[in-house]
């Protein structure tokens, strides 16, 4: 990963377990004012989505913004996600234990905003909103991936 500022970041919030309005004002000028460059900048804060539960609503909006322009516009081919970047995206959303709820909204927003999506991550879409929906009790032990 070249953005060091960005893994720095993520181990002090994770370490402090939680995430303050401050902390994403510095996540989105200071770290991320570019945008996300690669996948492994994704796939670090879908991980911390998922570490961290004490954080601030702003953190959501941010995320969800920064990944939907990733995936939709930053990656090859622009507007549309294939395969590839299918199951990648899905298989970093569920992570081990299934998507969080903004996991499950970024899924959904990016089949939106893309001009075409691969089936399975519009499957996957549905399925994750749908999970995220149920009690914590009624969750399957694993989640079906895309792709």
């Amino acid at each position: 990963m070249s953005n060091l500022s960005l893994q720095l970041f993520c181990n002090r919030i994770a370490a402090a377990g939680r995430m303050t309005r401050d902390d994403v004002r510095s996540l989105s000028e200071d770290h991320l004012a570019d945008g996300l460059a690669h996948r492994d900048e994704v796939d670090l804060l879908l991980a911390l989505d998922r570490a961290v539960t004490d954080k601030d609503a702003g953190f959501a909006d941010l995320l969800i913004a920064l990944v939907v322009d990733f995936v939709v516009w930053a990656e090859r081919s622009t507007g549309t996600v294939g395969n590839d970047a299918a199951g990648w995206l899905a298989a970093s959303i569920a992570g081990r234990s299934g998507p969080t709820p903004t996991g499950a909204r970024i899924a959904m927003e990016v089949v939106r905003e893309a001009q075409t999506s691969d089936e399975d991550l519009i499957s996957f879409a549905l399925e994750a909103n749908s999970w995220t929906r149920q009690p914590v009790a009624m969750r399957r032990q694993h989640f079906a991936l895309a792709a």
